[in-house]
């Protein structure tokens, strides 16, 4: 039986008539961790994040993962509500004497199982990896499962006693909560934050690489070392890191600062995180909606990404890789805006129904295998919550003392600033604007938001950008009468598919390019990627499947007489032999490729340049510089 708490404020959440209500704790900088909010009042649905409240009371909005539809994405609608509690009560209380107050009795769930099993699921990983990473559709996905069971009799005393059970037996989360709507609560402890934003600053934190725990053992630097080494884990964070530039630079003023690498320490598992920071003079809910969702709960390209999550799961998505977002105001009247990412997170109706999602991180090096015991890991804290399986008591974050912290190995600090040694400086710093070129840029989106950084490192260097999607209207002639540099940027598929209406449109569009706006024009020509794909086809290149993907590949490379550290995300690539190299020299084109397969790496002619890789993404060391040069060249 539950013990009731004693405390004026919770005890009367346990009451039928109490309105909806949350608890709290948040990690938020320059908050008192050691506190739990307590927010009551009533929850209203809304259509669009636009009608959010932002005013004195604190409104907290529980984002489904629908409502991705707002930025034109395809997403399977499950009608899970974006719903908002609006705080006509709000309490800062210690979290001892939270503690002290809550529920403590155990949890009880029936019938409980994943409803993909482990053999399916490695299915699955494998089937991503061929389709859809080999085919070039994107460079990583995240595919969930879900554990699913029945909590018998479930009611507020329960969801409190979860709360606490998180609150004593994780560590490390950015949030942990509860959230008790009337028709569902939903309790977890997220590790990793969507978005915040306070005095005009954005901070995103994107958190990728999962070191399991051993079983039954406590962890040792030595085992995190060898998981800092891994090459998956390293371009696995990378990525996702690339993948919420690309939203820091839709929303912030003068694009983003990467901080990081640091260690994440959890209960059961850890992972490695960068932070990003950017200024921003937009709305919270702008904010909000430009940052749906997350590379880490959805994949790379965001938009095909949740394509492919629409062909691999079943159901809708409810809640999870949504978000919690709390939206105010500070002291001086600014917006401010905390949102937690719902990850590890267990969503109970009413009638005690039990889901608790969790997804992997699917990349061209995954194992089926580890990709299974990666789900595991990722519910072990809440399911421990649950009962359903063993906690770590060692690891609660009210005793006084537990482990050591891996982080404070000199090896493990080590290893995570040679991490940080690898990345383009360009990002590593706020960047000021150069005037090393002039004009007006026009960059192509070929549905891979890459383009937002693509035109904030063509800003730096002088340029004026305008970035517009594939398919807007009158496209075509606005390209071709440009008076400028048209860039035609990355995205997802295969080139030579002559049944993709996109790809149809883009080979049209080059061969126009090349014929009258790129060869000695003055206006200039660059391709990147797939725009570099796009070019190599139109000068006769064979375009071919890689036999390996090559996507978040940090690599070395012969770039027109320089070596280069760059960073590849492709699946198929441009192959050049003597013969069409010596055929295009005719026509003073230069090929940089790889000597012994052919796979062009580069090319450049009288009013165009292309490369296969992604100057603008943090992988590429010398982005900027390689950037710069290479439009110079080609606005003689």
């Amino acid at each position: 039986m539950a013990r009731p708490p004693h405390h004026p404020v919770l005890s009367r959440l346990l009451d039928a008539g109490c309105p909806p209500f949350a608890l709290l704790r948040r990690r938020t900088p320059g908050r008192d961790h050691d506190t739990v909010e307590v927010l009551i009042g009533p929850v209203h649905e809304a259509g669009r994040l636009a009608e959010l409240p932002v005013g004195e009371r604190p409104a907290l909005a529980l984002v489904p993962f629908r409502q991705i539809r707002e930025r034109g994405f395809d997403v399977r609608d499950d009608g899970t509500p974006l719903s908002v509690l609006v705080a006509e009560e709000a309490y800062e209380l210690p979290l001892a004497e939270v503690l002290a107050a809550l529920p403590e009795h155990a949890v009880r769930v029936e019938d409980g199982g994943f409803d993909v099993d482990d053999e399916a699921y490695a299915r699955i990983v494998r089937r991503v990896i061929d389709e859809e990473i080999g085919r070039g559709e994107g460079a990583n996905f995240v595919i969930r499962r879900t554990f699913t069971g029945s909590v018998p009799d479930f009611g507020r005393a329960d969801a409190l006693a979860l709360f606490r059970r998180l609150l004593v037996g994780e560590r490390g989360a950015y949030w942990t909560f509860v959230v008790h709507t009337g028709e569902r609560t939903l309790v977890g402890a997220s590790p990793e934050a969507h978005v915040r934003m306070s005095g005009g600053t954005v901070v995103m934190n994107p958190i990728s690489g999962t070191f399991r725990y051993p079983a039954g053992a406590a962890p040792t630097p030595e085992g995190l070392l060898s998981f800092l080494a891994d090459r998956k884990e390293t371009e696995e964070l990378s990525m996702v890191v690339d993948e919420e530039l690309k939203m820091m630079c839709t929303v912030g003023d003068r694009g983003g600062v990467v901080i990081g690498p640091r260690l994440k320490e959890m209960a059961h598992l850890a992972h490695t995180e960068y932070e990003l920071r950017g200024r921003s003079t937009l709305d919270v809910r702008e904010v909000l909606r430009e940052t749906m969702f997350a590379a880490t709960v959805t994949g790379s390209p965001v938009q095909n990404a949740c394509r492919v999550v629409e062909r691999h799961e079943t159901g809708g998505r409810g809640y999870y890789a949504g978000a919690l977002a709390l939206l105010g105001t500070d002291a001086s009247g600014a917006q401010t805006l905390d949102s937690p990412i719902l990850i590890r997170t267990a969503d109970i109706a009413a009638d005690g129904t039990l889901r608790l999602p969790v997804g992997a991180t699917l990349v061209r090096h995954s194992d089926p295998a580890g990709e299974v015991a990666e789900t595991h890991a990722k519910a072990a804290g809440v399911l421990a919550a649950l009962g359903v399986r063993e906690g770590r008591p060692d690891d609660s974050p009210t005793a006084p003392a537990g482990r050591p912290r891996l982080a404070d190995d000199p090896r493990v600090r080590a290893a995570l600033d040679a991490r940080r040694a690898d990345l383009a400086p360009f990002w590593l710093r706020m960047q000021a604007r150069s005037a090393e070129l002039s004009g007006h840029a026009l960059v192509i989106d070929a549905e891979d938001t890459f383009t937002a950084m693509l035109a904030h490192l063509l800003r730096s260097s002088g340029l004026e950008v305008s970035v517009l999607r594939y398919d807007e209207p009158g496209l075509r002639e606005l390209a071709l009468a440009h008076e400028g540099p048209v860039v035609l940027g990355p995205g997802p598929g295969n080139p030579s598919d002559a049944a993709d209406p996109k790809m149809r449109f883009l080979r049209g569009l080059t061969a126009d390019l090349l014929r009258g706006h790129g060869h000695g024009s003055g206006h200039g020509l660059l391709g990147v990627c797939l725009g570099h794909e796009l070019i190599a086809a139109e000068l006769g290149l064979e375009i071919v499947r890689k036999r390996t993907p090559f996507q978040g590949a940090q690599t070395r490379i012969d770039l027109f007489g320089q070596e280069r550290t760059v960073g590849f995300y492709n699946s198929f690539t441009a192959r050049c032999d003597d013969a069409a190299a010596t055929e295009l020299a005719l026509h003073r084109i230069e090929v940089s490729r790889d000597a012994a397969t052919g796979e062009v790496h580069a090319l450049r002619g009288p009013g165009f340049a292309a490369v296969q890789f992604h100057p603008e993404s943090v992988l590429t060391r010398e982005g900027a510089a390689i950037t710069a040069s290479l439009l110079a060249g080609v606005l003689v």
